[in-house]
C-alpha cells in the first residue's frame, strides 16, 4: 500500500560519509550472513576489485529477467540496451558501482514511462527527469535494468495489476507477492537483482518483504532526500529498498538519507554493528481493530519474542495507542487519492471514470471519498494527527524503546484474496484484517521493518514487524544486524529463483 502524498499527485547531500568511505565500511565491518546469492555490497566489492565486471553482474542480472520473468511477473519496462552501455563504461563511484537495480514503476525515472501499474497510464511518455531518489540511486552507483510492478497507484496490499497481470511470489506462484513493492520484493527474493527500490506508504515496504521473506525498512516521515516538504499527516508515503542483507540495507540508506544541511534529523551515517544494549520491548499480538492473526503468524510473532527476550531484551505487552476510528480515517484518506485521480480523468477525457480505464477497488475508493460529507476529510486529518501524538506518548509514557509485532494477520494469501477485482465491500473487510498492523507508522511518520525471521511448515515466510519512535532508524538497523546474526535467513532459497 502506496502513495498518497502531495509529491504523488502534483542537489541535496547523498550522505554523511563519502561514497567511497560508505563502501569500504560496508564491506570491511558488516559481514553478510551465507546466502544463496552475492547481496549488493559483495557484488560492489567484487566489481571493484576485479572479480567481475558490472558488465557482467548486469547481463546476469538481464539473463535472469528473461528466464524467470514469464513465471513470475514482476517487471513491467525494461532499461536492457541503456543498462548494458551504462555497465560496460567506467562504473560511476558509489558503494553500489555496478550493480544492477530495479526502480518501482510509481516513480519517475528519466528515460522510462510511469504507468503506475494503471491502464490509465499506459499511453504515457517515458519521464525526462527522476525523482530525487532516483537520483540519489544513480548517485550511488546502482545501474538501473527496467522497472518493478505495483498495483494500481499502489492501492493494495498485493500486486495484481489488470494492466499487467500478477507479480507471483517466488516461495510459492501461486500466491501474493504482497504490494505494492511486489515487483521489486520477487525480483530481489527470486536472486534476479540483489537489492531494489521500494516506497511504502501503508506498509508497501514491509508487505512485500514479509511476503518474499526479505528485509525491509520503512524510513521515518521527511528522512530521505527530496522530501523535506513533507510534514504533514498525510504526507504517508516514504522511499527505500528491499534487499536481502541487512548491510545492503544500511548502506542504501546512508546513500539516500538527506543529510544536508537543515536536514530534518541528524543524519544515521552507515550502521555496520549489531546492538548493544538491552531494549524494553512492547508486544502486540491483534491487529489495529482488534483481529487475532492466524496462528501460524501469532507462532511467529511469540518465537520471534522469545529470541528477543534470548537475546537479553524485555520484552511485555501492549496495546495500540489508536481511537476506534483510526482504521476508518485512514481508509478515507487512502480513498481520498483514488478520487483525486479519478477526477483528473474526467476533467481530462470529459467523461467519468469507469473499469475500460481504472480497477473496481480504485472506483470504489473514488466512490467512497465522493460520498463523504464535505467536512469528513479534515476531521478524519485531524484526527489521524492526534494519533501521532498518541505514538510518541506510547513510547514515552510505557518507557518502550521498540514495538514488536506482525507484520500481517496471515502467510501470503492465493492470487486473488485481495486482489483488485473482488467486491469493493468484502475486499474492505479483508483488507482491514489483513493490513491492520502497518499503517500506523505511516501515519506517526516513524520507521518500521519487516525481519524474515520464520516460514511456515510448507515454506511460506513470515516477516515480524518492529517499530520505533521517528529519527530511530539507527537503532532499527542495529536491532536488525543482531537479529540477522542470531537467526540467518540469507540462505534461503525459494523453488522460483535464479
Amino acid at each position: 500500500m502506496d502513495r498518497i502524498t502531495r509529491r504523488a499527485f502534483g542537489g541535496l547531500s547523498a550522505g554523511a560519509l563519502s561514497f567511497g568511505t560508505l563502501a569500504a565500511q560496508a564491506h570491511a565491518k558488516a559481514p553478510a550472513a551465507r546466502s544463496a546469492w552475492p547481496d549488493a555490497v559483495e557484488t560492489a566489492q567484487a566489481i571493484r576489485s576485479g572479480k567481475t565486471t558490472s558488465a557482467e553482474a548486469v547481463k546476469a542480472a538481464i539473463d535472469a529477467t528473461v528466464r524467470l520473468q514469464p513465471q513470475l511477473g514482476f517487471l513491467v519496462a525494461s532499461d536492457f540496451d541503456r543498462a548494458i552501455a551504462k555497465a560496460q563504461a567506467r562504473p560511476a563511484s558509489g558503494p553500489f558501482a555496478g550493480v544492477p537495480f530495479l526502480i518501482k514503476d510509481l516513480d519517475d525515472y528519466a528515460g522510462l514511462p510511469t504507468r503506475s501499474g494503471s491502464r490509465i497510464q499506459l499511453g504515457q511518455p517515458s519521464a525526462t527527469a527522476s525523482t530525487p531518489f532516483g537520483d540519489a540511486c544513480d548517485r550511488a552507483g546502482f545501474v538501473v535494468i527496467g522497472k518493478s510492478s505495483t498495483p494500481e497507484f499502489g492501492f493494495l496490499p498485493t500486486t495484481e495489476p489488470v494492466a499487467f497481470g500478477p507479480t507471483r511470489n517466488p516461495w510459492d506462484p501461486a500466491r501474493s507477492s504482497g504490494g505494492s513493492s511486489g515487483g521489486a520484493a520477487v525480483a530481489v527474493a527470486a536472486g534476479v537483482v540483489p537489492i531494489a527500490h521500494a516506497s511504502d506508504g501503508g506498509g508497501s515496504i514491509r508487505i512485500p518483504a514479509s511476503c518474499c521473506g526479505l528485509f525491509g525498512l520503512k524510513p521515518s516521515r521527511g528522512r530521505m532526500v527530496g522530501t523535506r516538504e513533507e510534514q504533514q499527516v498525510s504526507d504517508i508515503s516514504v522511499e527505500h529498498v528491499v534487499s536481502r542483507s541487512v548491510r545492503d540495507s544500511a548502506t542504501a540508506f546512508a546513500a539516500t538519507e538527506d543529510a544536508g544541511p537543515g536536514a530534518r534529523f541528524a543524519p544515521v551515517g552507515l550502521v555496520t554493528r549489531p546492538l548493544r544494549r538491552r531494549l524494553r520491548v512492547g508486544l502486540i499480538l491483534d491487529g489495529g481493530a482488534g483481529d487475532a492473526p492466524d496462528p501460524e503468524v501469532r507462532t511467529a510473532t511469540e518465537r520471534a519474542a522469545k529470541l528477543m527476550e534470548g537475546l537479553g531484551h524485555r520484552v511485555t505487552p501492549t496495546k495500540w495507542p489508536i481511537a476506534t476510528t483510526f482504521i476508518q480515517d485512514f481508509l478515507l484518506l487512502w480513498a481520498s487519492g483514488a478520487k483525486q485521480i479519478a477526477d483528473a480523468y474526467a476533467q481530462a477525457a470529459g467523461r467519468p471514470a469507469d473499469t475500460s480505464v481504472l480497477e473496481p477497488f480504485s472506483l470504489g475508493m473514488a466512490e467512497m471519498a465522493a460520498k463523504a460529507a464535505p467536512d469528513a476529510l479534515p476531521a478524519a486529518v485531524g484526527r489521524l494527527t492526534e494519533a501521532v501524538r498518541a505514538y510518541d506518548a506510547w513510547f514515552a509514557d510505557g518507557g518502550l524503546d521498540v514495538v514488536l509485532s506482525p507484520v500481517l494477520a496471515a502467510p501470503p494469501p492465493l492470487l486473488g484474496y485481495v486482489g483488485p477485482n473482488v467486491a469493493f465491500d468484502t475486499l474492505i473487510e479483508r483488507l482491514i484484517r489483513y493490513v491492520g498492523y502497518t499503517t500506523l507508522h505511516n501515519v506517526a511518520g516513524a520507521p518500521s521493518m519487516s525481519v524474515p525471521l520464520h516460514w511456515t511448515e510448507s515454506g511460506l515466510p513470515i516477516g515480524t514487524q518492529i517499530a520505533a519512535r521517528a529519527g530511530q532508524e539507527g537503532l532499527l538497523l542495529q536491532l536488525a544486524y543482531q537479529l540477522e546474526g542470531a537467526q540467518p535467513w540469507a540462505h534461503r532459497k525459494p523453488p522460483v529463483s535464479a
